[in-house]
């Protein structure tokens, strides 16, 4: 069942959200330090993110009906978008980028989602997929975006990206503190983050995944989905 966006956007308010938004932003910008002139889609609950690159790129985050929008954070307007997770209303190969974050797990059908994000992704483009890492606390643990829907460990996504013709290009690991709200392990996010990083990986709350087209693989057939159709569209 997904989680609703409301829920999503009070956790990232909190200082464990926050904490949490920072550290994700920072891996993101290494895997997409530039995005100047690009368009990128953010799918499943992508503001907190899509601000890293909203001065220099279009920027679209749309959440599946289930979820709900909310506003992006103060002071980074952006669009915001809700529609059918597996009818989504944009042309074939519209967007550079796709990031989807809070998506994949909350998916009513995880492979029809990614081929919508297949068919909308540049021949060229570039994908990335944040889940909750099978192995890792953060799955299981209900106060985060990150403990609902379905987890994957790493060779889980990595499978599943290829049966649907992307190409993995890396994987990396985020988030090894504890996710609690609790401020005495708040003050030592950033010391677990480098000790789990280095000690434990496997025990990530997050796996990313970057991918692109595989284009020596062949879409399945399927009928286009007709009447495509935004329910909500607002800039928010």
């Amino acid at each position: 069942m997904a989680i609703d966006a409301r829920d999503a956007a009070a956790f990232y308010a909190t200082p464990l959200g926050r904490l949490t938004a920072g550290l994700l932003r920072g891996k993101l910008a290494a895997l997409w330090p530039s995005c100047a002139g690009l368009s990128i889609l953010g799918l499943g609950f992508t503001g907190p993110y899509l601000t890293l690159w909203r001065d220099q790129a279009r920027c679209i985050a749309l959440s599946p009906a289930a979820m709900g929008a909310a506003a992006w954070p103060a002071g980074h307007a952006g669009l915001a978008c809700v529609a059918e997770e597996e009818a989504l209303p944009f042309a074939d190969l519209s967007f550079d980028r796709i990031l989807i974050v809070h998506g994949l797990e909350q998916a009513d059908n995880t492979r029809r989602a990614l081929r919508e994000a297949w068919r909308l992704l540049k021949d060229d483009g570039r994908l990335i997929v944040v889940a909750p890492n099978r192995r890792g606390m953060w799955a299981y643990v209900e106060s985060t975006p990150f403990g609902h829907g379905q987890p994957y460990s790493e060779n889980q996504l990595s499978r599943l990206l290829a049966s649907l013709f992307f190409h993995v290009e890396g994987r990396h690991e985020a988030l090894f503190a504890p996710p609690f709200d609790w401020k005495p392990l708040l003050r030592l996010f950033n010391i677990c983050e480098k000790a789990g990083r280095a000690l434990t990986p496997q025990l990530a709350g997050l796996t990313i995944a970057e991918a692109t087209k595989d284009m020596h693989g062949l879409m399945p057939l399927r009928q286009t989905a007709r009447g495509r159709r935004v329910l909500v569209d607002a800039g928010l």
